[in-house]
């Protein structure tokens, strides 16, 4: 059995530059590695023209929406931002600032959540429009709030300011409400 060769950490600047280096659409997720690291989440400018955020380095074509991290990014994207809106704060968000346009339903369980068949079409919805990168960290919390700060993507609420805070806070507050 070989040991896995560590990863060594990197500063926010480092882990900015790895998250920009390639995005993947998510039919292409075959390379995601089961491991820690942060990940970012990004769609074209026309997907939500009303959140500007920080433009895909190298991809003229691409806008930061969020960034987050992971234990095992390979569980975290495919299992939960990709299926289950209530374990994805990313779904109930998107789910939320597309409710008026994609007619989603709702019920309640613990949380808000969306019935099972608009989980499959938020799924589909994704796979259509956004694209995620991710790099390798052995301890994403140590830089994600400097990554986030430095970046200031705009469906991280919590680091959130202006016009697009309050979009964001509203969107969630809708769909809250919708159940």
């Amino acid at each position: 059995m070989q040991t896995p060769t560590p990863v060594t950490p990197l500063d926010p600047a480092g882990t900015i530059t790895a998250l920009s280096a390639t995005s993947h659409a998510l039919d292409d997720l075959s390379t995601l590695p089961a491991a820690a690291g942060l990940y970012a989440w990004w769609a074209a400018p026309e997907v939500f023209p009303q959140l500007p955020g920080p433009a895909h380095p190298t991809s003229a074509g691409e806008r930061l929406l969020y960034v987050g991290l992971a234990t095992n990014l390979r569980r975290r994207i495919n299992s939960n931002h990709l299926r289950r809106s209530g374990s994805s704060t990313l779904r109930r968000t998107l789910a939320g600032l597309l409710l008026d346009t994609e007619g989603y339903r709702t019920r309640r369980t613990d949380r808000v959540v969306l019935v099972d068949e608009d989980e499959i079409r938020l799924t589909t919805w994704m796979h259509a429009n956004l694209r995620v990168s991710w790099c390798l960290h052995p301890t994403p919390s140590a830089v994600e709030a400097a990554v986030i700060g430095q970046w200031a993507p705009p469906l991280n609420v919590s680091h959130a300011s202006g016009p697009a805070r309050v979009i964001i806070e509203t969107a969630r507050a809708a769909y809250t409400a919708s159940a």
